[in-house]
């Protein structure tokens, strides 16, 4: 009997060609987890996610679905995932979900973590997982720059996407900025993000924090829906998917 599963899935992204499988390479969160379990099914099996992470971007919490016809029960699956996927992939939970389910099509928010270190020292262990900026950062204008982007808007400016017939009208519930010791964390949370979205909001904020633009531009850049108006694309590596939400 077919049934519907629905995980979620913890990665370190920094050795991967993103998430969506490719013909050119077989080196991808998607193409490591379907050809994992098209050996389990000995047929094809696809896996949907919530989003298409980019290369170099982290998860801890992306939420997959797939069908199977396993005689396993979620535990055995989840087991021989756990065992045949590289050490940086990880399935931390499995559920059999109802047959309509789909990890992307039904997703109605989404939060995601980018993390800058702000000093001149390197952090050496965490160089994977956050984006160094040395020179310091004016926090309250940032602050400003957050409080201008949150809301429902139309983020044609911040996405590298050119030409989509798709709306890109979005809402941000919120953009937290934390400190810790060096650190600035940054959290956004939104019924759902464009591509690039949340690096180029990321490298938007960081512009203004090192006054190479004003927080006061921000409603003329959402208003241009103009790429090129917008802030620098900020790595992938200070990324990371935390957590996708379901009705």
């Amino acid at each position: 009997m077919r049934k519907n599963y629905r995980a979620i899935l913890q990665y370190e992204g920094t050795r991967y060609q993103g998430w969506q499988k490719q013909t050119s390479t077989d080196n991808t969160i998607q193409g490591k987890l379907e050809s994992l379990l098209s050996k389990l099914e000995k047929k094809p099996v696809e896996v949907h996610s919530s989003g298409r992470t980019d290369a170099g971007v982290h998860a801890y919490g992306q939420v997959i679905s797939f069908v199977l016809e396993t005689e396993k029960n979620n535990q055995e699956i989840m087991d021989y995932m756990n065992e045949y996927l590289p050490e940086d992939i990880g399935v931390i939970s499995l559920v059999q979900a109802g047959e309509r389910f789909h990890a992307r099509l039904n997703a109605t928010g989404k939060v995601y973590r980018y993390r800058v270190l702000n000093s001149s020292v390197p952090h050496i262990f965490d160089r994977k997982y956050v984006y160094q900026v040395e020179e310091v950062l004016d926090k309250e204008a940032m602050k400003k720059a957050i409080s201008l982007l949150e809301g429902t808007h139309d983020f044609k400016s911040f996405t590298s996407k050119k030409n989509t017939k798709k709306s890109t009208i979005r809402t941000i519930y919120e953009i937290k900025m934390e400190e810790k010791e060096e650190e600035l964390i940054f959290t956004f949370f939104g019924d759902g993000f464009l591509y690039h979205m949340v690096r180029i909001l990321m490298g938007t904020i960081l512009e203004v924090g090192l006054h190479k633009r004003e927080a006061e531009s921000i409603p003329w850049v959402l208003e241009e829906k103009n790429r090129e108006n917008a802030g620098f694309l900020a790595p992938a590596k200070g990324l990371a998917l935390m957590k996708v939400y379901y009705d």
